[in-house]
């Protein structure tokens, strides 16, 4: 940009953090913490709305807790629609990352691929660090399914789940910085700190590991305001649409034949 030039204004957007637990209060913890991040990651001209799952478990920990978790975020997909410019997935694993591609056709990011994608942009290994070891080989997997080979990512978890990391992470941070250490002599160049629980925790756990760890809000936030690019789902009239019962009027609406 020649000197003198003014930087151009960037259009005002508003992105739906949608929480797929349905803890309200980590929520509201994670809305605060993106409020605060916005300015730090040049995002001042973005705006939050927030969702919590209406059911559902309260912190997803398993296989089951996540399908079910998939479904209460593609109702409150279908209940955005029109209202937001992206949607933000702010639930570890992604629960319905691709379903909220296609239903909403708007941009749709997740916390555990957008961090990927921006740690592996970065860096030839990284390692995944959340709370939980069932998320180990959930993790894994969901890895494996995002294109990204077990040698460039490590999942590695502490025995504490997320929430429980979220209401004393004082003691939890010894045991990440543990793992986190663990992770970067086997290779791992740097480490993403994963799942809503855990946001916030990364500028702490830094100093005490000597090596880049990302916090997966930070990456989520980025990756939905399109920092990192992140394709938006098929144009409503190519979504295979189809009767169906028992769902929410809005998730119901969006699946019904013209």
């Amino acid at each position: 940009m020649p000197p003198g030039t003014a930087r151009p204004r960037l259009r005002r957007m508003r992105i739906l953090l949608l929480n797929g637990n349905t803890d309200a209060a980590m929520t509201a913890r994670m809305a605060a913490l993106a409020t605060d991040a916005l300015p730090r990651l040049g995002l001042g001209h973005v705006t939050l709305a927030t969702a919590t799952a209406r059911f559902g478990a309260r912190y997803i920990a398993s296989r089951t807790a996540a399908a079910i978790a998939a479904h209460a975020v593609l109702e409150l997909v279908a209940e955005a629609a029109g209202q937001v410019d992206a949607i933000a997935i702010a639930c570890f694993g992604d629960p319905g990352l691709d379903a909220a591609r296609e239903l909403s056709g708007l941009p749709v990011a997740g916390m555990a691929d957008a961090s990927l994608r921006l740690a592996l942009g970065a860096h030839r290994r990284v390692a995944l660090l959340t709370g939980g070891t069932a998320w180990v080989p959930m993790l894994q997997e969901f890895s494996l399914s995002r294109g990204w080979p077990a040698e460039r990512v490590l999942v590695r978890a502490v025995a504490p789940t997320g929430d429980m990391i979220a209401r004393e992470p004082e003691r939890a941070l010894s045991l990440l910085a543990e793992a986190a250490t663990a992770a970067l002599a086997e290779g791992a160049e740097a480490v993403v700190l994963g799942g809503a629980g855990l946001a916030g925790l990364a500028p702490r756990l830094a100093p005490l590991v000597g090596a880049p760890v990302l916090d997966s809000l930070d990456c989520l936030l980025s990756c939905a305001a399109g920092a990192i690019p992140t394709p938006p789902g098929p144009a409503p009239d190519l979504l295979g649409k189809t009767p169906a019962i028992g769902l929410s009027e809005a998730l119901k609406a969006r699946l019904a034949p013209a």
